[in-house]
């Protein structure tokens, strides 16, 4: 299967758009198995305004909690299987999965969302600011994605282009920057579909 995970250093550091992004030109299926927060709006309605070219898929899991998705399954009186997370079938077109939050985010009492990565067994995109702390968030998520020996892909930066974080992640991360996503006036369809394309491919066979 060709797809990758998009995971982030934080929350709110622009998965859903680089998401959009890599779905709209690649053309992509797209998938957030654990959506919360449902009650003011979701990421894949997000996508599917922002990435008309993309599928998008079912999530597995919908709770209206702006919440860790453990809490928000407590919320609702519930827990999510992590069993029960299982990647929709291979359609042909690359697959772009969503995570909720960073890697060390709690699904249920147990799993962590790095463990749901860790099944799906796609290369990881990591997310991050290009601002102050990047650094040390970004270098974090690399460091816990290894000692997984979960396959990165490389990390995309969102914000005002800072050079000197960017050779910093690169240099002590052993990784590299594949994009710097600078911040757009408005965030719409024609905004994403006017950015650069990705210069790296889908990895994976089809």
């Amino acid at each position: 299967m060709r797809g990758v995970f998009v995971t982030g250093t934080d929350t709110d550091v622009g998965k859903t758009l680089v998401s959009a992004w890599l779905a709209q030109h690649w053309r992509a299926d797209y998938w957030k198995p654990i959506q919360t927060g449902s009650e003011q709006g979701t990421d894949f309605d997000s996508v599917a305004r922002l990435a008309p070219a993309a599928r998008i898929l079912p999530s597995a899991v919908v709770l209206p909690a702006p919440l860790s998705p453990h809490e928000a399954a407590q919320r609702e009186k519930t827990r999510i299987d992590l069993s029960a997370l299982l990647p929709p079938p291979a359609s042909g077109r690359p697959l772009v999965v969503e995570g909720a939050g960073g890697v060390m985010v709690p699904i249920n009492e147990t799993a962590l969302m790095i463990d749901l990565m860790e099944r799906l067994a796609l290369p990881v995109l990591v997310v991050a600011r290009s601002g102050l702390g990047t650094i040390n968030h970004t270098l974090m998520t690399l460091e816990m994605l290894r000692r997984r020996e979960i396959s990165i892909l490389g990390v995309v930066m969102n914000g005002q282009e800072n050079p000197a974080n960017r050779q910093a992640i690169e240099h002590f991360g052993s990784v590299r920057v594949l994009a710097a996503i600078q911040p757009l006036p408005a965030v719409t369809a024609a905004a994403i579909a006017g950015l650069p394309p990705p210069t790296f491919s889908c990895p994976g066979e089809p």
